[in-house]
C-alpha cells in the first residue's frame, strides 16, 4: 500500500492564529506581554513544550510544567477556532485517496489536539493513523517517530513519502528511509528544505510528486 505521511502545522493546516491566541491567553494570565503571529510562526515545529518555552523566553520569562500543561489543555479546546486547511489541501487529499494512497499524520503536536483539529475540519476520516508528539517515546526529528506512525498506518518505508515544512520532517524522513517533499508554502525557511527529494510550492503538486518519487 502506497502511503503519504503529512506533517500537520504549516503543511496541511494554518494553525498559527490559534497557537498565538492560546500563547497570549497563557502569557496574559502571568502578566506578560503578548506575542505576535510572526513570532509564533518561528516557534512552531518542535512540539508544545518547546513553543511554550520559546514564548516565555521571548518575554524574558521562564516556563514551568504548569504553563505547558495549561497551554496544552487550553489549545486543544480551541484548536479549530481560527485554523484552516491550506488552500488546495482538501482537493489534494481527495486526489490521493481517490488514487489509492493511504494517508497518515506525523506531527509533534499532541495527538489529542491533532485528532480534535482534524475532526473539526472534517478530514479526520481520511487518515489511517495519527502519530502525535506524545504518541511514542520519541518525536521528530527522530526517525522512529515516523517509522512508528507509518507502521500504525499499515505502510512501509519503501512505499511511502513524507511531506513537511520543517527541517525535522526532512531529517526524520532521511533517517527512516523515505523521500521527503518539502512544503514551501508552510512555516519553514527555504534553508530547511536541504536534503528533501522535492520542493513543492503548492500542495496541489504533491500527488504527482509522490507518484513520481515511488515510480508509480
Amino acid at each position: 500500500m502506497r502511503c503519504v505521511v503529512f506533517d500537520l502545522d504549516g503543511t496541511l493546516v494554518d494553525s498559527v492564529p490559534d497557537l498565538t491566541a492560546a500563547a497570549n491567553r497563557m502569557l496574559a494570565a502571568r502578566g506578560l506581554a503578548s506575542v505576535t503571529i510572526p513570532e509564533v510562526t518561528r516557534m512552531v515545529g518542535d512540539g508544545v513544550a518547546a513553543l511554550v518555552r520559546r514564548a516565555f523566553a521571548a518575554r524574558g520569562a521562564q516556563a514551568d510544567e504548569a504553563a505547558i500543561d495549561g497551554f496544552t489543555a487550553d489549545y486543544t479546546a480551541h484548536a479549530a477556532d481560527a485554523t484552516t486547511l491550506f488552500p488546495g489541501a482538501a482537493e489534494a487529499l481527495a486526489e490521493l485517496t481517490g488514487s489509492g494512497w493511504r494517508l497518515a499524520i506525523c506531527t509533534n503536536k499532541p495527538e489529542a489536539a491533532a485528532h480534535a483539529l482534524l475532526a473539526a475540519l472534517g478530514v479526520d476520516h481520511l487518515f489511517a493513523a495519527i502519530g502525535g508528539g506524545d504518541s511514542f517515546p520519541v518525536r521528530k526529528p527522530d526517525p522512529a517517530h515516523l517509522r512508528a506512525t507509518l507502521e500504525r498506518a499499515g505502510g512501509t518505508p519503501g512505499r511511502a513519502v513524507m511531506v513537511g515544512d520543517h527541517r525535522n520532517d526532512v531529517a526524520a524522513a532521511a533517517g527512516a528511509g523515505l523521500p521527503c517533499i518539502f512544503a514551501a508554502w508552510g512555516y519553514g525557511t527555504p534553508e530547511m528544505s536541504a536534503g528533501a527529494a522535492r520542493v513543492a510550492h503548492r500542495i496541489a503538486e504533491v500527488p504527482a510528486m509522490a507518484a513520481d518519487l515511488l515510480g508509480a
